[in-house]
């Protein structure tokens, strides 16, 4: 008698993206218990975040790291900040399950361009998602795109998923070197109270399958920032 051959289970994760605006909402004052609000709301496995410092100075987190296990269950994933008192670097930071951090590494990955950019690659088993906050150029955005594909073998992992705030607003100028992934753009997230751009996007390897993908759209999260949250529900091999 011959064992039927047995299949991996798949896994699931929610994955989202949302440009804080450094928690002073649409018009201010600063109030970051309206985003943890919203992402509490939006419940993700992981959550890229942009926009968590402010940005001048030694960079202080704009969003207080005390208050993300409380309001949302989640944890930063662990590394060194652009300052002493950052949350995150270039203004990004990477939220997560507890369960998932404890089996998650991260790397920074500095970015080409005119202005200071970089982005965070997290390594899970079988997943990298490398969160991203691009150049306001497009040329920049090219460069820093190009940069992050072709070191995607070295960053690891068996499938990847990049995802952030992609500062374009255009579907296919400006994101050529994304021809290896699949880009799904949810739908308008800027500016909130009326979205009209997609600046918000993710890509993702041909072995993920994105079930379902969406923009967060919530009386709060109209106010909380200038981007609406996208979000997308994946299925991988584990």
């Amino acid at each position: 008698m011959t064992e039927t051959a047995r299949t991996e289970p798949a896994q699931t994760l929610r994955l989202a993206s949302y440009n804080l605006h450094k928690c002073r909402g649409v018009t201010g004052p600063h109030c970051p218990e309206r985003n943890l609000e919203v992402i509490a709301a939006l419940d993700p496995d992981v959550i890229a975040l942009q926009e968590v410092d402010f940005r001048f100075g030694a960079r202080p987190e704009a969003l207080p790291r005390g208050l993300i296990k409380e309001m949302t269950g989640l944890v930063p994933a662990p590394f060194f900040g652009t300052g002493e008192n950052s949350l995150g670097w270039h203004g990004q930071t990477i939220l997560l399950r507890p369960e998932l951090a404890e089996q998650a590494a991260i790397r920074r990955l500095p970015l080409p361009g005119l202005e200071p950019r970089g982005a965070l690659a997290l390594r899970l088993p079988g997943l990298t998602v490398v969160a991203v906050h691009l150049g306001l150029m497009r040329s920049s955005r090219r460069a820093q795109l190009a940069r992050i594909v072709s070191q995607a073998a070295r960053i690891g992992g068996s499938e990847l998923v990049l995802t952030g705030d992609f500062n374009e607003w255009r579907d296919k100028r400006g994101l050529e070197a994304l021809d290896p992934l699949h880009v799904i753009t949810p739908g308008p997230s800027w500016p909130a109270p009326f979205p009209r751009l997609r600046y918000d996007r993710l890509a993702v390897s041909p072995g993920i399958r994105v079930d379902d993908s969406g923009v967060f759209v919530t009386p709060i999260a109209r106010i909380a920032s200038d981007h609406l949250p996208i979000w997308a529900d994946l299925t991988l091999r584990s």
